[in-house]
């Protein structure tokens, strides 16, 4: 089955290709040529949604589409659905690390859960899932793999962060690999039945 995968972001394009296996061809925006798809939804389903329905309005298309959001608790939820402007339009993943690193300096509740929302729409009709994982966020970094919050997000239960993690670690426990599963077992149920 062929899918377009709604990012321009090559290290998501990698991880969700990962995931979902050979079963799934999946092209991202760049290989087709899309512009970048604004983000203007105040929640991570209709930011997932929203570039979802861009690219089957305009490629008529299966496809989807996924957002992302790192809530702090001690930070009242934030950066949520502005984790990846956190530091301002055009910023870097460093850039969004070393002010979150700033904003929690001195704070002892470090609690946090990232959390992925997958719109698909496949044959026209839309389909959600979501995954999750708890957390919390480090004093500083630690490892050079994975990106965005990696190096300072370090999941419950483990000692390394996901920055330090494999890949394959990392999309075992993480929230896009739990939401991409969810979307992987849908996918293949229907590819069963077929």
């Amino acid at each position: 089955m062929e899918f377009i995968f709604a990012t321009h972001n090559l290290h998501k394009s990698e991880e969700v290709s990962a995931i979902l296996g050979p079963d799934y061809h999946i092209k991202n925006l760049r290989e087709i040529g899309c512009p970048e798809i604004p983000e203007t939804a105040d929640t991570l389903q209709g930011n997932a949604l929203q570039k979802a329905q861009y690219v089957f309005d305009h490629y008529h298309v299966n496809c989807f589409a996924d957002d992302t959001g790192l809530e702090v608790e001690a930070l009242d939820g934030r950066p949520g659905v502005y984790s990846a402007r956190y530091a301002g339009e055009g910023c870097s993943y460093q850039d969004n690390v070393l002010k979150m690193l700033e904003e929690m300096r001195g704070v002892t509740n470090r609690k946090a859960c990232f959390r992925t929302v997958i719109a698909l729409i496949m044959d026209g009709k839309r389909y959600f899932f979501e995954g999750r994982v708890e957390g919390k966020i480090l004093t500083e970094q630690h490892g050079v793999d994975g990106f965005g919050y990696d190096p300072i997000f370090k999941p419950l239960g483990f000692r390394q962060t996901f920055a330090e993690m494999s890949s394959s670690a990392k999309n075992a426990i993480s929230h896009r690999g739990r939401a991409m599963q969810q979307l992987k077992e849908f996918l293949d149920e229907i590819n069963s039945s077929r």
